[in-house]
């Protein structure tokens, strides 16, 4: 099993955070560059185990189902619907809001999955998708 690991922190305490990050149709309205549009399917709500978001990324469509979501530890778990947008298999991704003693945050995003080629996919989630992403959020934050 390969994995992926990002972090970074963040200006901005974890409540504050967490509150935009947690919603899982979200993608759209604080990742709108890269992300044009996000729908929860069977009119589901964002924060129910089971939903399955499907957004228009990079011209493509993703499906995603949401494993798991937790308040109380700010994070949340979510797998590829359908067939995945890259070649891997058993992709489970989290993202985690932790706070810092000091109001900051500090979070990551990580990935486990199978590939033919692992060491590519490896590298590429953390630099092609979740730092551009976690950018994306701190700037919406920031606003």
């Amino acid at each position: 099993m390969a994995r992926s690991y990002y972090s970074t922190v963040f200006e901005h305490d974890a409540a504050a955070v967490w509150a935009v990050a947690r919603d899982f149709n979200g993608l759209a309205t604080w990742w709108s560059e890269a992300c044009s549009e996000s729908h929860i399917e069977d009119g589901k709500s964002a924060d129910q185990v089971g939903a399955v978001r499907s957004f228009v990324l990079g011209g493509g469509t993703i499906r995603e189902r949401l494993l798991a979501l937790s308040d109380l530890e700010r994070f949340y778990s979510y797998e590829f619907v359908g067939t995945p947008p890259f070649p891997v298999t058993d992709y489970i991704a989290t993202l985690r809001v932790t706070p810092v003693s000091d109001g900051r945050s500090f979070l990551e995003y990580t990935a486990s999955f199978e590939s033919d080629e692992n060491e590519r996919w490896t590298a590429f989630f953390p630099a092609e998708v979740f730092e551009p992403a976690l950018n994306s959020l701190a700037a919406h934050l920031s606003r």
